[in-house]
């Protein structure tokens, strides 16, 4: 972990035994609760601190200089402190759920109420931060002792008072390497064609963390044994039983190529790109579809543009930005070129190797090798020659501009632009490196239009 990391970690927890101290100083009972009580007990070191109080929302924000109600109709206020928002929230119960995300009404209540509202007993511990007493209504300590992910009471009720729980069951599960409580695996199985009335939003939120905070492989795992993936992620469900060349393929099927990329993801939120996490999950959607066997074997002519068409659809049903759609689609795109680069001419090498994110396209190309026939020369091969080409190989300077030429004689228009590329292309080859072989081959090969 890297010093500022740690610094900042260790604000975190000194702000948060603050506010804490603030509203106990007023009178009001208050504790730490959910993921940084249970990360405490895990020896974890929590990322973020959630605080419960029986202040209610006006006497918090009238406690602290810099505050957001964030959900102040249900009790949450956002306490922000160099800048961080913590939130802290009034004790409550809730009445019932209508819309499969939040309750009709909810009533300030005691901190024992509040518990038995939460989803998952792991989540509902609450923590005295002076003293380390730990208060569990719900038996959470024993669940983690088991490493048990159960809800707390009836997993009906709970699933059909926010539908997102039954993946935030399995990201939980997925995350910390914990099982689902049987009857509350069953739930989710009886309950998971209710998971696409949940917006895309909060679906995309909920598969990122799954993909970038550790057990990615068993997060999909569990969704395919559930049936949440055939729910919400159809088009990666399919990808089970999609034969492949033993050849090159001898870890099975796309689907167990998928997971073992997933599985060789880092292990940290930290250190996961989240667009090259869904990468390696889209990448080879296009298989299922372009799947063709003859006397020959198999293959799967196209499934590269049949991939990037598959994840755009995914994406834009998951509302991802423009941006972070298009990054994700190139890499899909050149996946495959990789194992054409020790034939590259000089100049298309280094087009290729000076890519926008390429550092990305090329740890994508190593997962991918490492989850199938484990040769890693092309790989190697890009490395190498990232480190022996200097930044001027892969972008050298211009010898000559837009100016030059029209004082040669060309009439301002496309063919500078022309002329321009034509001339880097030459200098990436190797051909030409100074004003004078620009010139030359200009007259040799480009002729000025008649007026």
């Amino acid at each position: 972990m890297s010093v500022a990391r740690e610094n900042k970690i260790i604000d975190k927890r000194k702000n948060a035994d603050e506010i804490f101290g603030k509203l106990k100083k007023a009178g009001f009972e208050a504790y730490f609760v959910g993921g940084c009580v249970r990360d405490s007990l895990l020896g974890k070191i929590p990322d973020d601190y959630d605080i419960v109080t029986s202040a209610l929302p006006d006497q918090i924000i009238s406690l602290f200089p810099h505050t957001a109600a964030i959900g102040a109709k249900f009790g949450v206020v956002a306490v922000i402190v160099e800048g961080h928002p913590y939130e802290v929230a009034t004790f409550r119960s809730d009445d019932i759920y209508e819309d499969g995300r939040r309750p009709s009404q909810i009533h300030f209540s005691t901190a024992r109420e509040d518990v038995y509202r939460r989803d998952f007993t792991v989540n509902g511990l609450l923590m005295d931060p002076v003293t380390g007493e730990i208060i569990d209504y719900v038996d959470g300590r024993k669940d983690i002792k088991k490493k048990i992910i159960r809800t707390v009471g009836n997993p009906e009720e709970r699933f059909n008072e926010d539908y997102l729980r039954m993946l935030r069951t399995i990201r939980f599960a997925a995350n910390l390497d914990f099982t689902i409580e049987p009857d509350t695996k069953s739930s989710i199985e009886r309950n998971a064609a209710k998971i696409k009335q949940i917006s895309a939003e909060r679906l995309q939120e909920e598969l990122g963390k799954i993909l970038t905070r550790g057990g990615a492989r068993r997060g999909f795992e569990l969704m395919a044994q559930t049936g949440i993936l055939k729910e919400i992620l159809p088009e990666i469900d399919r990808l089970q039983k999609v034969e492949q060349p033993p050849r090159f393929h001898p870890e099975g099927d796309v689907w167990q190529h998928t997971l073992m990329m997933l599985e060789l993801l880092p292990k940290e939120d930290s250190n996961v790109n989240i667009l090259l996490a869904w990468a390696s999950l889209l990448h080879d959607t296009g298989k299922a579809i372009t799947r063709t066997e003859d006397e020959n074997g198999v293959h799967f002519y196209g499934h590269v543009q049949s991939g990037e068409e598959i994840a755009d659809n995914i994406m834009r049903r998951l509302r991802f930005s423009r941006a972070h759609r298009e990054t994700v689609l190139n890499l899909i795109h050149y996946h495959m070129v990789f194992m054409n680069v020790q034939k590259m001419r000089p100049g298309r090498l280094k087009r290729f190797l000076r890519m926008p994110d390429f550092d990305l396209h090329l740890e994508l190309h190593r997962l991918d090798c490492l989850a199938s026939h484990g040769m890693l020369d092309n790989y190697e091969f890009c490395r190498d020659q990232l480190q022996l080409l200097a930044a001027e190989d892969l972008n050298p300077p211009r010898l000559l501009n837009g100016n030059d030429l029209i004082a040669l004689g060309f009439v301002p228009g496309k063919i500078i632009g022309q002329i321009l590329q034509a001339l880097e292309n030459e200098q990436l080859e190797g051909r030409i490196s100074t004003k004078e072989d620009a010139k030359k081959y200009i007259q040799k090969y480009w002729k000025k239009p008649r007026v």
